[in-house]
């Protein structure tokens, strides 16, 4: 209990910031939500006065699921029902977002641009399912999740899975990877910021073999799912490099981020070209360039250009998985 005597000041704040949706935003004023600064009261008011609409309700930046993720938790702390009460309100939300075809857009309801895309990005979507399989499973602290649930998010889930299978992008029929978003209504690969054109990604990829994993006993069609998704990562890796910050006088923030070249080291592309797996990149002027170096320095510093995000599922995860399951 803090000095005021509330026993979770974190989820009392995560109560005032859900929609009546259901959903969380991802930005107050203009900035990163941060629960665990004390409200003014007229910033509760300003809260209360965008509640009804909830148009700012999204899965982006982890809003929503980190929300229920971390009510749960203080429902068993304290034992308040009100805050198991806005963490299954949360569910519902998301229950709702989801489209017929399985996928779940950036935000709901507001489907303006590409917020109505289909979001791998971040990891927005993975998020959202595996919140669904931790009530399935009553694991993640979910037991405490009423039981009615259940159906719901399994029916959710398979739909999810239905949406993972039909947007694993294929090469000359051969299966590689994904896209970080996809048009809601083609499922085919689109772009979202300038610089976020279509690509196979290196980083939302990762997040979705893992999720798919987490299924007892694998039928063939996702053991050959994963094992694409493992082949292209291997085939794709660039070896002998690593991706690090280097001082830079000359530019206005003072630092570049570059690769420089390291025997031991290995990485991965955050996008890939659709047909010809180039790694590629953008800047605010939204043109494909094939070097890092074409893009301006607020972008090259400003983004993940590169990242070693597959090495753990490739190195050690895929193969306990497969030995798990006799693949």
């Amino acid at each position: 209990v803090n000095n005021n005597g509330i026993a979770d000041p974190v989820a009392e704040n995560m109560l005032l910031h859900q929609r009546a949706n259901g959903g969380w935003p991802k930005h107050f004023r203009g900035k990163n939500v941060d629960y665990h600064r004390e409200l003014i009261p007229e910033e509760k008011k300003e809260l209360q006065s965008g509640y009804a609409a909830g148009k700012d309700a999204t899965i982006d930046n982890k809003a929503t699921t980190n929300e229920i993720n971390y009510l749960v938790k203080a429902f068993k702390k304290t034992n308040d029902k009100r805050f198991l009460t806005a963490a299954e309100k949360g569910i519902d939300y998301l229950l709702t977002a989801q489209y017929p075809n399985g996928g779940w857009p950036q935000f709901y309801p507001d489907l303006s641009g590409y917020r109505s895309e289909i979001t791998f990005n971040d990891n927005a979507m993975i998020n959202v399912l595996n919140v669904l399989k931790d009530v399935l499973e009553g694991s993640n602290d979910m037991d405490v999740v009423n039981t009615a649930y259940i159906n719901k998010c399994a029916g959710a889930v398979e739909r999810g899975i239905s949406c993972i299978l039909k947007t694993q992008v294929k090469q000359n029929g051969v299966l590689t990877v994904w896209c970080a978003q996809y048009d809601a209504k083609t499922l085919l690969p689109a772009k979202a910021r300038a610089y976020e054109l279509p690509s196979l990604s290196g980083q939302e990829s990762v997040g979705i073999l893992r999720f798919l994993m987490r299924f007892e006993k694998p039928g063939a069609e996702v053991q050959a799912v994963v094992k694409a998704g493992i082949d292209w990562f291997n085939k794709v890796k660039i070896t002998g490099y690593k991706y690090v910050d280097v001082p830079a006088p000359a530019e206005t923030g003072g630092k570049d981020r570059v690769l420089v070249p390291d025997a031991t080291a290995v990485v991965w592309a955050r996008f890939y070209d659709l047909e010809t797996n180039e790694p590629f990149f953008a800047g605010r002027d939204g043109q494909k360039k094939k070097l890092l170096g074409e893009v301006e320095n607020e972008r090259r510093v400003g983004y993940a250009w590169y990242g070693t995000w597959p090495l753990k599922l490739i190195t050690s995860e895929y193969p306990a998985w497969r030995l798990k399951w006799g693949i």
